[in-house]
């Protein structure tokens, strides 16, 4: 059986806290195959991944390899942009909800390394094995409201493969990959809230996906530049067709 439930008692996180001792002391107990889903926010927090408030333009240019789209409205500019992590989302992450007053946090340096390391220090103490994803809130194409998903997985497989499989009608299966690790953020986002103060979920009955830490992280999720339809932004697209119609006209 699946259940999903969030833990209480962990305090406001600060630089250079134990997160991992943290969470255990919260959880209590923890059984094989627990996924713990880590809202990002607290790992930027107890790695310091945090500016002032004043800086968060430059931070955000600091995060940003690449401008997908931009739009002005009544209290500025809004730009979607390309991280180093190679996630595409509003202000590179760059984010001040549930930050200390005048400060901005930005996301983890590297979120599968921090999953990694929380994943170990739990399995070293609980003596089983669990995964650990660390999920930020992201925005949809095509889509109204924002929902989690994973940046960074550790010990969890985060895309089940279906391809090659039949459905329940006997039909093959040839382009079907669920990102599990993505659903399973959104669902323990339902008990997480991003108002609750309960920063950290447990979701338990789904051990077949626990798995070695070296397993890929959340990084795989990303797909890659040449497999992506959607890559150019409306200002990149423009110009790529306006240099093409300059250059079949000589």
């Amino acid at each position: 059986m699946l259940s999903v439930f969030a833990l209480d008692g962990l305090p406001e996180i600060q630089p250079g806290d134990d997160l991992a001792t943290m969470i255990g002391d919260a959880a209590g107990e923890l059984e094989a195959g627990d996924i713990l889903v880590v809202t990002s926010k607290i790992v930027s927090k107890a790695e310091g991944r945090i500016v002032r408030a004043d800086d968060r333009e430059a931070a955000i240019d600091s995060e940003t390899v690449r401008v997908v789209a931009t739009r002005e409205h009544p209290g500025g500019v809004t730009r979607i942009v390309e991280t180093r992590h190679g996630l595409v989302l509003a202000a590179a992450g760059v984010d001040a909800s549930n930050a200390p007053d005048g400060t901005v946090l930005l996301l983890p340096e590297d979120p599968d390394a921090s999953a990694r390391a929380i994943a170990e220090a739990l399995r070293t103490r609980f003596g089983v094995d669990l995964g650990v994803i660390v999920t930020d809130t992201l925005g949809r194409p095509w889509r109204e409201g924002q929902t989690d998903v994973a940046i960074g997985a550790a010990g969890i497989r985060v895309l089940h493969d279906l391809r090659g499989t039949t459905d329940t009608g006997g039909r093959r299966l040839d382009a079907t990959i669920a990102a599990v690790a993505d659903e399973i953020a959104a669902a323990a986002d339902l008990v997480k809230g991003k108002t609750s103060g309960r920063p950290v979920a447990v979701v338990r009955g789904l051990a077949e996906l626990v798995g070695p830490l070296d397993l890929p992280g959340a990084r795989a999720i990303i797909r890659s530049a040449s497999d992506d339809m959607f890559r150019l932004g409306t200002a990149e697209a423009w110009d790529e067709g306006y240099r093409a119609g300059l250059e079949a006209r000589t």
